[in-house]
This record gives structure tokens, sequence and C-alpha cells, in this order.
């Protein structure tokens, strides 16, 4: 597999939304290899900032309405070659469904005793600190 330079594609923006001592995954309906639990995210249009950019995504993915709290870090993803942003999210509002049903085929509010069982793999560094911090205290 040749992998993307990230100046090739727009990069891919990420929300790590918690809400309730959960957080929220989504299930893709086209895996991306081992890639077919995830965080809500999709692409950077041009002109938008990364935070927009995973705010808008978890609405028109989940419904869910969140306002982006931290940017916790980036880098070129290990599997895909992608440009990845991760977000720090917290909910404002509505309800969470599966709103992209083309794209999606299910969402899971995850406790973090159980993110490995649908990140197997592990996740990036400060997103699983961030994690650890406001879900286990």
């Amino acid at each position: 597999m040749t992998q993307q330079n990230p100046e090739d594609q727009p990069g891919i923006a990420a929300a790590i939304v918690v809400h309730e001592g959960r957080v929220r995954m989504v299930r893709r309906r086209v895996s991306e290899g081992q890639l077919s639990w995830q965080f809500p995210a999709g692409k950077v249009e041009p002109g938008e900032a990364r935070e927009d950019a995973a705010v808008r995504e978890t609405r028109e993915e989940t419904g869910l309405a969140v306002e982006a709290v931290e940017l916790l870090g980036e880098r070129v993803h290990p599997a895909t070659g992608r440009l990845m942003s991760y977000t720090a999210c917290e909910v404002v509002g509505g309800e969470a469904y599966v709103a992209d049903s083309g794209e999606l085929a299910e969402l899971a509010w995850v406790a973090h005793a159980a993110i490995p069982l649908y990140v197997p793999y592990g996740l990036f560094g400060p997103v699983q600190e961030h994690l650890d911090a406001v879900l286990l205290r």
C-alpha cells in the first residue's frame, strides 16, 4: 500500500466527544482496514479551522451539537497516511443518532474500560491521555 502525501489531500478532523462518563464512537459502513470504530470525523474544508470541522462533522454524522474545547494534537495517521487532527469537544445539545446512514452503521457511547474492545490497535497518545484524564476522574 502506498501512503498518501498529506499535502495531496485535505486533513481529517476528529472529534473526541465525552459526555456523562463515556466517549462517542461511530462505526463506519466501510472499514479502513482495522479502522471500523472511530471518532466522528471528516475532511477539513478549504478555509475551515480543524476545530470547526470536528464540530461540523459531529453534527453531520451523529446529530449532536458540540463545541470545541481543545485541540489535542495532530499526526499523520500510521494506517491511512492522512493528516489527522483531534479536538476535544463537549455536548451542548441534541440527541445522538445515525444522522448519516450512508456513511455510518451505528453509534456507541463507550466507557473507558471498553475502549480497547472498539479500538484494539490503541489510540493516539494525546487522545488516550485526554480520555484517561476526563473518564477516570
